[in-house]
């Protein structure tokens, strides 16, 4: 799947990386443009935590959990945990932190929110995660095969779908969706995995905000609003709520100085391609 209407898409191929897959989609569904292997299965690394937040906000909305109950470290809530504001180590179970004082980014947090939704719905997480997020919106090649914080494996064809569904939802309210896009907690410093110390480390329910963060994966004419994550894997997914339109890119080259240098200009040139 390629398209000519958006050149920018085709820097992938100078990428030090073996393959790559890109895509735009914009707030209506349609797609601006792909190139690449759009429907090869990648590893999503940490671009896994969006899709469970989503389930998560599903499981809010069905009324089995909320977002101010109890849930991790004492004192922390679910709203806690999805903003990365627990206080729970990165990588262990471990506390760092009086809940709501800092942005202590935690796959681990995440892991806790996976067991809150399974035990509250009866239903292994990978499986609500199926049925909540990935079969309503025919995400058919995507499966979660661990942890929630990053053991998921997708397409771009299926994140496509994703990031449509987050700028016109369908499965969530509106506001829902307004609220997991705007800073939970507002001005936590924190780290930003390969991107260093951050003051403000903006974060909503799931999605990292890029506000005023330099250096950022994003591009320098990403608006402040711009909201997604990326992951280890050398993937990314970032929504542009001014520009109306998403981008997606998936690789299988871990994430290190290589994505760093590439990523920032690619979204500049998107971004630019997209204001055309």
């Amino acid at each position: 799947m390629e398209s000519s209407s958006l050149p920018s898409l085709a820097a992938t191929e100078n990428w030090p990386v073996p393959t790559a897959a890109a895509a735009v989609v914009r707030a209506d569904g349609t797609v601006a443009g792909s190139h690449g292997p759009t429907g090869r299965r990648f590893p999503l690394a940490s671009v896994t935590k969006p899709l469970a937040a989503y389930a998560v906000l599903v499981a809010y909305e069905e009324g089995a959990i909320d977002l101010d109950e109890p849930a991790g470290p004492e004192g922390a809530t679910v709203r806690h945990l999805l903003a990365h504001t627990s206080g729970l180590a990165f990588d262990e179970n471990r506390v760092q932190a009086a809940p709501g004082t800092r942005r202590i980014y935690s796959n681990t947090g995440f892991e806790v929110l996976g067991d809150l939704v399974a035990k509250a719905t009866d239903i292994p997480f990978a499986d609500y995660l199926h049925q909540a997020v990935l079969a309503p919106l025919g995400m058919t090649s995507t499966t979660l095969e661990g942890s929630p914080a990053k053991d998921a494996v997708s397409t771009v064809d299926d994140l496509v779908r994703f990031a449509a569904e987050v700028q016109a939802p369908r499965l969530l309210d509106a506001r829902t969706v307004l609220d997991a896009m705007t800073v939970a907690y507002p001005g936590l410093t924190g780290i930003l995995p390969g991107y260093g110390h951050q003051r403000p480390n903006d974060w909503g329910l799931g999605f990292e905000i890029r506000g005023a963060k330099s250096p950022h994966w994003t591009g320098t004419t990403s608006s402040p609003h711009t909201f997604g994550h990326f992951g280890q894997s050398g993937t990314f997914l970032w929504i542009d709520p001014d520009v109306r339109a998403a981008c997606v890119v998936l690789t299988d080259r871990a994430f290190g100085p290589w994505a760093i240098e590439a990523w920032t200009p690619f979204t500049d040139a998107v971004l630019a391609d997209l204001r055309r």
